[in-house]
């Protein structure tokens, strides 16, 4: 759209500069946002493994690790499922490709709960269960 002026001449009004700041305000909000939320996206439940002397890590992304929480949930990786779901969830999931399945627990999870779960594993067809514990804390000084 052209103005006029008296003269008989058109002038277009140019734009020498993009507005940034509109841009500025909608990064720093994305980044507020993914701020807060990261630590809540994190992989895993929480839970107080038992103490043991021999311990090794385990990485839930790469591994089969069904967790058993305080409140005896049951999780597969880091989704909640059911407990008469597990052996279809767990063939579907690993196959018969042989790779163990660690079983952790919260150390306040009744006995009865673990052992049920570890039948149902192995009704399954699993036999290689691991369970996943954390190293005692030394209380010594040095």
């Amino acid at each position: 759209m052209a103005i006029s002026m008296g003269t008989g001449e058109s002038t277009r009004p140019t734009l020498s500069e993009i507005n940034v700041t509109p841009l500025v305000d909608v990064v720093l909000v994305l980044l507020i946002i993914f701020m807060v939320t990261a630590p809540i996206l994190q992989t895993g439940i929480e839970v107080e493994l038992p103490q043991t002397r021999a311990v090794q890590a385990v990485d839930p992304e790469q591994r089969a690790v069904i967790t058993i929480s305080r409140d005896e949930e049951l999780f597969y990786r880091s989704d909640m499922i059911n407990f008469n779901e597990l052996g279809n969830l767990l063939r579907s999931e690993i196959g018969d490709s042989g790779l163990p399945i660690f079983l952790q627990a919260d150390k306040d999870v009744p006995w009865k709960t673990i052992v049920a779960v570890v039948d149902e594993i192995r009704e399954s067809g699993y036999e290689r269960i691991n369970l996943v514990t954390r190293p005692y804390e030394s209380t010594r000084g040095r």
